[in-house]
């Protein structure tokens, strides 16, 4: 191993610098300095009024905007409500339906169970068919019906707010 010595001037860290801030009293956030004070100045009246108008005509547009969220969220309850309403109306509907076909089949199987001929099954096979094609036609068109209504009721309170809306737009 060899022994290697440094020779030359020493290098030492350097100082770390110290210098005094000001501390400003409890309580104070700043010191107040000269660079940092805003000059005193008078804002001239029509820069104010304009200014003023501007404040104004911000608040008015805040509450149309307020006032039209606010009916935009009555609407969507209303119209939420009225679908829960008539799909609630309509699944009742569907299964009566479904109830009624389901007696009607249990009814003629058993009508059909106690046949004697194949004469008389025939014949209970086309009345059966014949009373479930019209109480098919019945129910669909009930259905249809409701649907129909469903569909007129959810949408009249939006045909209404887009009306007033438009008439509003034009108004202004």
């Amino acid at each position: 191993m060899t022994d290697t010595t440094t020779t030359g001037p020493a290098k030492t860290a350097p100082k770390a610098r110290t210098t005094k801030a000001k501390t400003a009293a409890p309580g104070v956030a700043f010191p107040d300095f000269e660079a940092f004070a805003m000059p005193k100045m008078e804002v001239p009246a029509m820069f104010r009024e304009a200014t003023e108008k501007g404040i104004e005509n911000a608040r008015e547009a805040y509450a149309k905007v307020k006032n039209a969220a606010e009916d935009a969220t009555d609407l969507m309850e209303d119209t939420f409500e009225t679908s829960r309403q008539g799909v609630v109306e309509f699944n009742h509907k569907a299964v009566d339906a479904a109830k009624a076909n389901t007696d009607a089949a249990f009814t003629f199987v058993k009508d059909i169970m106690s046949a004697k001929s194949l004469a008389e099954a025939i014949e209970l096979q086309s009345t059966f068919a014949r009373q479930q094609f019209d109480a098919l036609s019945a129910q669909s068109k009930e259905m249809q019906e409701l649907a129909t209504k469903l569909g007129t009721d959810v949408s009249a309170p939006v045909k209404e707010a887009f009306e007033k809306s438009f008439k509003d737009m034009k108004l202004n």
